[in-house]
């Protein structure tokens, strides 16, 4: 019998004995491979399960963020429903409330007791501002804006008479504005807001929308300076939510990036990339002018003076003209005000007598109160705001003299003597110089 094997099947057996010789021979590099493999795809998984975890957590903090400032929705019904029970009136109660053509849009809230949005009136497109919830107590805004009194809408009472409630009207802006000489214009541009309708009339759900809205300092500063080119204009209100023009480019400079971008990009950078989105340095002059312009009006102006404590770019845009406007103007406040505030305000440092970002008193250690003057003046913040601004792109020609001046400006003091006269000469200088450079060409226009 032959028990020679087939070729075939020979082949086959010398090839597992083989595999099983090598296998058998280098056990550690199969073992190896195995637990290499093993932690890649251990690594894998955790990195795959580590974002899955920070992405969840990040689109649970923005919307946690979305719904706790953006809620105008609540802000519409509770100011429809006191409109619906005539507890209110005004302008914008009947296309908010009824025919439903002012529409809330996007949503630009900073703080949820303060809801802004963007929006449309007919053909008008604006800025919808609603006040929401009460504010802390200790918070100076809450001093200077007394929301309890706005939220519930009960004043005027029932049988005030319209004499009664300029009485009132002028009480409470000799408080915001102190004792002018002019506080009867200013009740009298008060009234003529109040009255929605244009009847000559002003009811009691119109009286209360307007006492209302007098408490905040943003609405006033809208009255006093409603001629003025850089301050929105009020297209209407109802109850304390009111409607300003929209201003087309906000903030004044810069680019908004992600929150983690922000944290690893160098602040060097994060200027120069804020300054190459900025319009050409004729245009940026303009919009300059104008700001100095703002400081103008509300420094000894003809209802009193105001005083800018948050003057950053976030706080101003400009239109396609390249006129400046104020786009936020909650901490632009009445100077009798912020000093009865101070006046009475305890302290153990400086750090305690601070108001906004800018607006700095000092302490006075024997009596352990704040003092009532501000160390630096408006036009000093001002020029500290522009100066980055204005001298990225000068001309070489006007860079030497404008650095010099602006320097002059920021290191004016608020409580110096001669503040004043400093303040008119460096701020008349300044405005000379920039129109000067840009007074021939197209973009002065």
């Amino acid at each position: 019998m032959n028990h020679s094997l087939s070729p075939s099947l020979s082949l086959s057996l010398s090839l597992f004995f083989s595999c099983s010789f090598s296998f058998s021979s280098h056990p550690t590099s199969f073992l190896h491979a195995q637990a290499r493999f093993s932690y890649l795809h251990m690594k894998y998984l955790f990195f795959s399960w580590l974002a899955v975890f920070v992405g969840s957590w990040v689109v649970y903090v923005e919307y946690s963020s979305y719904t706790e400032l953006c809620r105008g929705r609540e802000c519409k019904n509770a100011i429809c429903d006191k409109y619906r029970k005539g507890v209110i009136d005004g302008s914008a109660c009947s296309s908010l409330c009824q025919k439903d053509t002012l529409y809330l849009g996007k949503c630009l809230s900073a703080k949820p007791n303060n809801q802004v949005y963007s929006g449309s009136w007919g053909d008008l497109e604006g800025i919808i501002k609603c006040q929401m919830e009460l504010v802390p107590h200790y918070d100076l805004v809450a001093e200077m804006e007394p929301r309890k009194e706005t939220a519930s809408f009960d004043k005027p009472t029932k049988g005030t008479s319209v004499e009664k409630f300029k009485e009132m009207v002028l009480s409470h802006l000799k408080t915001k504005v102190g004792d002018q000489a002019s506080l009867p214009d200013l009740v009298t541009l008060v009234l003529g807001v109040a009255d929605a309708n244009k009847d000559g009339q002003i009811s009691l759900s119109e009286a209360r929308s307007a006492w209302a809205l007098i408490q905040l300092n943003e609405f006033l500063l809208a009255v006093v300076l409603q001629d003025r080119e850089h301050t929105p204009k009020l297209l209407g209100f109802c109850g304390d939510l009111y409607v300003v023009e929209k201003v087309p480019y906000a903030p004044l400079y810069g680019i908004s990036l992600p929150w983690l971008l922000e944290l690893w990009i160098p602040a060097g950078l994060r200027r120069s990339m804020d300054q190459w989105v900025t319009p050409s340095w004729p245009r940026k002059a303009k919009i300059s002018i104008g700001l100095l312009e703002l400081v103008e009006d509300v420094f000894h102006g003809t209802y009193g003076s105001f005083l800018m404590c948050d003057v950053s770019a976030a706080g101003f845009g400009y239109t396609e003209r390249h006129d400046l406007k104020v786009v936020d103007a909650r901490r632009i406040v009445p100077e009798a005000a912020f000093q009865e505030v101070m006046r009475e305000r305890r302290c153990e440092t400086d750090a305690d007598c601070v108001y906004g970002a800018d607006c700095l008193t000092s302490c006075d250690l024997t009596k352990r109160r704040c003092t009532t003057e501000v160390t630096r003046p408006n036009l000093a913040k001002a020029c500290g705001a522009l100066k980055d601004y204005l001298l990225w792109g000068a001309p070489s020609d006007v860079r030497e003299e404008l650095e010099k001046q602006l320097y002059a400006c920021i290191a004016l003091k608020g409580a110096t003597e001669q503040m004043e006269m400093e303040h008119s000469l460096i701020l008349n200088n300044l405005k000379t110089l920039l129109w000067k450079r840009i007074s021939h060409t197209k973009d002065s226009k």
